[in-house]
């Protein structure tokens, strides 16, 4: 069965569609929605089975994964994280919700599924109206990751349509919310005592001094 294709407003998401999403997102359905920087594919962080679809259309083991946590807020960082030192929350909440994800310590309340041997996690809280409002429906972190391209210049999936040619027979529903973005979140590791950029992305480094 294909993929819904379901066209949401992306600054005022409207909210029967929106609940058409949080309903398959609880019944372990995988989609794919925009985010402030690229277009991602998502789950329930709390269904072992979506984790698991998400996983095979990946390629990947949920032990070696580099999926990152969409969290609703700070406090919902702090749920799934553990020993964040003062100047490094702050630094968080002076960031987010924007184009950044942070490496963190993960805590008891990350599925063992996925949390790898590394024991870390990649926390994200998206500026964009639709994932933030998924999120807050689900009163529960997505599991996210990048829909790259497979075009060799081009890094991520921008446009909607053909985001749906490539994945309708393997996702539940992919919304199409614009044109996406073509640069990744900021990665910033603050698992030791200085934050450590790992990848320059859309977000502004200057906003971690």
């Amino acid at each position: 069965m294909k993929a819904s294709f379901l066209k949401i407003h992306p600054i005022y998401p409207e909210n029967k569609k929106l609940t058409k999403v949080q309903e398959v997102l609880k019944r372990g359905g995988v989609i794919i929605y925009p985010t402030d920087t690229i277009y991602a594919l998502g789950c329930d962080l709390l269904n072992p089975e979506a984790i698991e679809r998400l996983c095979h259309i990946k390629g990947v083991d949920p032990q070696k994964n580099q999926f990152s946590f969409l969290c609703q807020n700070i406090s919902q960082v702090a749920e799934y994280s553990k020993n964040i030192p003062t100047p490094m929350f702050k630094l968080m909440n002076k960031a987010l919700p924007g184009p950044y994800t942070f490496i963190l310590s993960s805590s008891k309340y990350v599925p063992k599924k996925i949390d790898s041997k590394r024991k870390t996690i990649g926390v994200r809280v998206s500026e964009h109206a639709i994932p933030q409002q998924l999120v807050e429906r689900l009163g529960n972190p997505l599991i996210t990751t990048s829909v790259h391209d497979e075009d060799e210049i081009v890094a991520y999936a921008t446009d909607p349509d053909l985001i749906y040619e490539r994945f309708a027979d393997q996702v539940d529903i992919i919304i199409d919310g614009g044109m996406g973005n073509n640069v990744a979140s900021t990665v910033v590791d603050c698992t030791e005592e200085q934050p450590k950029i790992i990848r320059q992305g859309l977000g502004d480094t200057v906003m971690l001094t």
